[in-house]
């Protein structure tokens, strides 16, 4: 609840959004509404207006738009964003001294009292009034009309009373309060206004050493870009590069984690920095920084983003532990102290101390490396392990690249306690991994769902559910079922407004480490070759999932999601509804490989045409086109998960 401002008659309270009392900003796309709600009451009777207020973080100026009454002291109003980046907002009240003036005396002069010394009274405040142009004509006629003619109407005139609302003063303005840790003299409620992309994307996970076709061979920049018709073709709208900066040999990992190499073993991809360069140099063996931006803009394009893995740590061989000694701890026989997650040990990486006597210039090295790559071209960042570093240097670095590039895009990869994922996305993360990959079992879901889209992280917390990753192979997963793969990925395309899938998915690969969620010969260690066209491949089935999505924007967001009762414990279904209202889907996706036979409810679904709610009397199959009629409020379905483990449908009135 927030005070009421000091020296103010108003109460302003229980504003939404608002996050952690006005902490951290709330996340919302350009050119899409803002609402804003407050409670806002002061002693007595007197007429109170309200104005909402907004503008850039970088401006001075200040946009206003009036709020209107609810009930029950609330208020409401909203506004558009039309430009990206960082905004304050704010609410201010005032009493609207001739509306209260107007309004008793019209009770007065209706019930036939004397009201010749309230209308001079009236006729006082429109004196007192200062105004110019058009605004002020009407006052100045108004005011002598009356005092002219003695006729009280010209007091009660509606152009007056518009006139006024504009014009009159406001002794009493209140402003809502300070909030914590804002640098205005008046600190306000803060918005991330952020590009579409920031709420929905189907993301690739590509490891570029791995994209060529012979075996043994170390994939080039230009066979990343062989890759991507391909990869266009099936429907992506992000391509997310593991590391791709020169590696280092000192205690360079073998095939499977081995702590010796064996000649001509690549090494991990986060065992960052050789003498070839650091974080802002590319692999030889990859290409040139040119055969990069050349990469960069083949996928543009095609309509494809890059995202960049940035991972802040150091091959014992990275430039920087020579440059910048002091950067670096060790330990009390002089050694040097690699990386620790114990009992695991991670001999061919170092971490930088973020609290070393020179941080100020470790910080500003970290962010011209994301400045550069933003040069060439990037405009969104995978940000490998951020709750291992302080969150203070994240907020910093976020905010500084972002008043340079409001477009720049953060996700987090955080698999950690729920609080700290939370407070990433809080302190400035665009998006989020999330628990996705280990939610198996219905309730689970339904569960982690209602988590997500409930208040407030749905203010600030934005999903990205990736099925699997380099370091992630789920139990779920390792029998290779063709229907378990393609219901985990259907669950995560139509759930999530952005989800993603790493390479080879695709080819339903699931060799485990015998009793680990973990690839066997995993390509964090060594080179592969596939044949990305080998028989049973999913691709098709990918390409239809998000073409769906294109066409149906209900499937772009998270938030209006309603989970329905199905009365089987293996199916699960729910109804996405677009932020527009005219675009409602309904979803039904089998959560074992048996035939299910279940009664799909619509109940209270409603969609909107041409501003009118109606009641859907038909559903299409979004893959198929087939139509089927809404009999008795909802829909027969059976699913056969051999076939497609999920059904997918648009609400027709």
């Amino acid at each position: 609840m927030i005070s009421p401002a000091l020296g103010g008659a108003f109460h302003i309270e229980a504003i939404q959004p608002l996050l952690d009392g006005g902490r951290f900003p709330v996340k919302r796309i350009v050119g899409e509404p803002v609402g804003v709600e407050a409670d806002i009451y002061r002693d007595g009777h007197d007429i109170i207006a309200a104005a909402l207020l907004w503008r850039r973080e970088v401006d001075r100026d200040w946009q206003r738009v009036p709020m209107q009454h609810d009930v029950n002291d609330r208020w409401h109003g909203q506004f558009v964003p039309c430009q990206l980046g960082r905004h304050l907002y704010a609410i201010e009240a005032w009493t609207d001294q001739f509306a209260t003036w107007r309004h008793g005396f019209e009770l007065k002069l209706n019930a036939g009292q004397d009201v010749s010394l309230d209308a001079l009274e009236g006729a006082e405040l429109l004196s007192r009034t200062a105004a110019s142009d058009q605004v002020g004509a009407v006052i100045q006629r108004q005011c002598q009309l009356f005092l002219e003619s003695g006729d009280y109407q010209a007091l009660l005139a509606p152009e007056l009373m518009a006139a006024m609302a504009l014009a009159q003063p406001r002794p009493d303005l209140t402003r809502s309060p300070a909030l914590p840790l804002m640098v205005d003299a008046r600190p306000r409620c803060r918005l991330m206004v952020d590009r579409p992309r920031a709420r929905a994307g189907a993301w690739y996970e590509m490891v570029p050493r791995s994209q060529s076709r012979t075996p043994g061979q170390h994939g080039t920049f230009r066979d990343c870009i062989a890759r991507l018709p391909d990869i266009a073709a099936m429907g992506f709208d992000v391509l997310y590069l593991t590391p791709i900066h020169p590696i280092g040999r000192t205690n360079r990992k073998g095939r499977n984690n081995a702590l010796a190499a064996a000649p001509g073993d690549p090494g991990s991809f986060y065992a960052i920095g050789s003498a070839e360069g650091g974080h802002d140099a590319v692999h030889p063996e990859l290409g040139t920084i040119e055969d990069f931006r050349a990469f960069v803009a083949a996928c543009h394009a095609l309509n494809i983003e890059v995202a960049l893995d940035i991972a802040v740590q150091c091959s014992p061989d990275h430039p920087w532990l020579k440059q910048h000694p002091n950067w670096f701890r060790r330990r009390p026989d002089g050694s040097m102290r690699f990386a620790e997650n114990p009992p695991k040990k991670y001999e061919d990486i170092v971490n930088p101390d973020f609290a070393c006597d020179d941080a100020g210039s470790l910080w500003n090295a970290l962010r011209d490396v994301l400045l550069f790559w933003v040069a060439q071209g990037v405009s969104i960042f995978r940000i490998d392990n951020p709750h291992t570093k302080p969150f203070r240097f994240w907020e910093w670095l976020i905010r500084e690249v972002q008043l340079r590039h409001p477009d720049v895009i953060f996700l987090a990869e955080a698999f950690t306690r729920p609080k700290l994922m939370k407070g990433l996305a809080k302190l400035g993360f665009t998006q989020s991994y999330t628990y996705f990959t280990w939610r198996v079992q219905k309730w689970e879901i339904e569960q982690y769902l209602r988590e997500l889209t409930g208040v407030p992280e749905r203010d600030f917390f934005r999903p990205n559910f990736f099925v699997n990753t380099p370091d992630i192979l789920p139990f779920h997963l390792q029998s290779g079922a063709p229907w378990a793969f393609k219901a985990r990925l259907a669950l995560a395309a139509t759930l999530s407004a952005s989800y993603g899938i790493y390479n080879g998915f695709e080819l339903l690969e699931h060799r485990p480490i015998p009793g680990r969620e973990e690839y066997l010969d995993s390509e964090k260690y060594e080179i592969k070759a596939r044949d990305w066209d080998q028989p049973g491949h999913l691709k098709s089935y990918i390409r239809a999932l998000n073409e769906a999505r294109r066409r149906h924007p209900a499937l772009l967001q998270t938030n209006d999601l309603r989970f329905v009762e199905i009365n089987d414990e293996h199916v699960i279904g729910f109804i996405k509804r677009s932020i527009d209202g005219h675009n409602t889907v309904g979803v039904a996706i089998a959560l074992s490989g048996d035939v299910h036979e279940v009664w799909f409810p619509l109940g209270d679904t409603l969609i909107e045409v041409g501003g009118e709610l109606k009641t859907p009397v038909a559903v299409e199959n979004l893959i198929t086109g087939e139509r089927l009629p809404v009999q008795w409020g909802g829909l027969q379905l059976r699913i056969d998960p051999a076939r497609n483990p999920a059904l997918l449908f648009q609400c027709l009135a």
